[in-house]
């Protein structure tokens, strides 16, 4: 019974987390953006004109600053997130919209080993449903 109630906890923080994450990137509060992640941290943006892999917090801030200061405040929604979560760590995988001058459409997958975020991709896809 413990082992269930531990991992409900850890299962319920990794999505608590995630949905805090995507507010913070909509708000354009790089500060709250960075808070989670570990310090070895890889970021995949796949598409859009911040394309590319990111490795540690410097690099990881520096896309975020960019993409705050070209697109925030922006209005985000939350579709499809589902989490799986070990002993080893937690993944969450969601569908998120980010609208404000533009919609951009994200499939989302994050990696949360010992409460910090390890890895994240970014996956813009325009055809992403369910908005």
């Amino acid at each position: 019974v413990l082992f269930l109630s531990l991992s409900s906890a850890v299962y319920a923080a990794a999505g608590e987390e995630a949905q805090g994450h995507f507010k913070a990137i909509a708000a354009g509060q790089v500060d709250q953006i960075m808070r989670g992640y570990g310090d070895n941290a890889h970021f995949e943006w796949i598409g859009g004109p911040l394309n590319g892999t990111y490795a540690g917090t410097e690099k990881i801030r520096e896309v975020w600053t960019k993409f705050a200061r070209a697109n925030a405040p922006l209005d985000v929604s939350v579709k499809q997130l589902m989490e799986s979560a070990n002993a080893a760590g937690e993944t969450v995988t969601a569908n998120v919209e980010f609208k404000g001058k533009n919609t951009i459409k994200v499939r989302y997958v994050l990696t949360y080993r010992d409460g910090q975020l390890v890895n994240e991709v970014w996956q813009i896809d325009p055809k992403l449903g369910g908005y």
